[in-house]
């Protein structure tokens, strides 16, 4: 790789840590290409940008980052980057249910909004955060429980008033 393709790729990484919500940094070590394609494919279906980046790249490109010096012990060894742009738990999400199955990939660590998060904080607070869609849910339905309650405050006395109009009847019936 020459000094252009090597600025090329340290703007490009650049650009993605400051595009991106979260990340988290994974050691891959030991795992085969098949495992390795799946794992790739969990990160697209979620909307996680995945790629295997060599620890100085990285540096040089975080070097102007308040969180570059935290990361220091995490650049070492073979290291892959899921980047999520939109929902800050997506890529935790998926490696912590990945881990399930492949117990050869390891966290290293995660970051959230300029913040270095250990394996266990990745593992017990970023992976655990309600998703996006899981929120829309909350607040949809949270924006809809007032409207529900008026209608079924509107409901109640006509269906009283049934009930007594069906009491009456079978009364003169003589049920």
């Amino acid at each position: 790789m020459n000094h252009a393709q090597k600025t090329a790729e340290i703007g490009e990484i650049r650009n993605r840590f400051d595009r991106m919500v979260s990340a988290v940094f994974v050691d891959f070590q030991g795992l085969d290409v098949a495992t390795l394609t799946k794992l790739r494919s969990e990160f697209r279906k979620s909307g996680v940008e995945y790629k295997v980046v060599k620890n100085t790249l990285i540096r040089h490109a975080i070097k102007d980052k308040p969180y570059a010096g935290q990361l220091d012990s995490t650049l070492a060894g073979m290291t892959g980057v899921a980047w999520s742009y939109e929902d800050p738990s997506a890529a935790a999400k998926v490696v912590t249910e990945f881990k399930k199955t492949n117990e050869k990939l390891q966290i290293k660590a995660g970051l959230i909004e300029g913040q270095v998060l250990d394996k266990q904080q990745v593992e017990s607070q970023l992976a655990t955060m309600p998703g996006k869609q899981e929120l829309r849910a909350r607040l949809l339905a949270t924006l809809q429980a007032p409207a529900q309650t008026l209608l079924r405050l509107l409901i109640t006395p006509s269906q009283q008033l049934a009930t007594v109009l069906d009491a009456k009847r079978r009364k003169d019936a003589g049920e």
